[in-house]
């Protein structure tokens, strides 16, 4: 009979993911996994560890096998309905978190929330902030409640696109988005872990710009005087959305880098 000392020496996954799949299937810690690596398995085991193993080989995320992503040092449920949370979009939250530490009564918006990970964040981070959370898609919007649900985040939930979710005359002293930016036909577009992902989160199918363009025009609209809009953008586009922001009116516009010291961030106040 097989034992998980077997499993991690044949080598078809990393250690590493192995291991992982092993505690989503046997439901216990790593270092269980550990202290009984001689342990025989059962065949329900091994077979529902077989299905996951084949479904990572074939390229399938991590995150949507396991159905789950860690994010500010919180779990999320993932599904291939919304994209996966990224290290790199924990500064947007860093940010938000810097622009309203000490202030109470703030209003805070998350355009195209996906699983909810900016607004459940900053709202456990912030819990005297009032945050609200739009997704044209129903399907992501089912998934963030159900994070905001589990992680008892205060977070108020819109569908539509964009601003039109928003009932009327709601302002809010600060705005983030993480929209799709990038270029349709973009060769990532089919590789890794992005052919797996929802290609509206992606893509605006044009020049990767076009979300930008409409979440930077209509925020002076939905924001307080002094408000502050920060978006997250791909690696390059740090130029083109500040001229955005600076034609809208925005001032003090500037673009934050990531850990990679990408600039991945970038907004201004008005």
């Amino acid at each position: 009979m097989a034992t998980l000392r077997d499993f991690l020496r044949e080598g078809r996954l990393s250690a590493l993911e192995a291991r992982m799949l092993w505690q989503h299937v046997l439901q216990v810690p790593r270092s269980w996994l550990i202290a009984h690596d001689t342990d025989t398995l059962s065949e329900d085991s091994v077979q529902a560890y077989r299905q996951l193993e084949e479904r990572r080989l074939a390229g399938e995320p991590m995150a949507y096998i396991l159905g789950m992503r860690e994010f500010m040092g919180h779990e999320f449920l993932v599904s291939p309905a919304v994209l996966i949370p990224r290290p790199e979009t924990e500064l947007l939250v860093e940010k938000a978190v810097l622009c309203l530490q000490g202030r109470s009564d703030v209003a805070v918006l998350d355009l195209g929330t996906g699983s909810g990970a900016i607004a459940i964040s900053l709202a456990l981070a912030l819990p005297q902030a009032q945050v609200v959370a739009t997704d044209i898609s129903n399907e992501a919007l089912q998934v963030a409640r159900e994070n905001a649900s589990r992680l008892g985040a205060n977070v108020e939930f819109h569908q539509g696109s964009w601003y039109q979710a928003l009932p009327s005359g709601k302002v809010f002293d600060l705005i983030l988005s993480n929209p799709p930016y990038i270029a349709e036909g973009d060769p990532h577009l089919v590789q890794g872990d992005l052919c797996f992902e929802p290609a509206n989160a992606l893509t605006d199918g044009a020049d990767g710009l076009a979300a930008y363009r409409e979440i930077v025009a209509g925020a002076p609209e939905h924001l307080q005087p002094g408000g502050s809009l920060y978006v997250e953008h791909g690696w390059e586009q740090a130029d083109q959305v500040c001229n955005l922001l600076r034609q809208a009116g925005f001032r003090d516009v500037a673009s934050l880098p990531d850990l990679a010291g990408i600039l991945r961030v970038s907004g201004g106040h008005l």
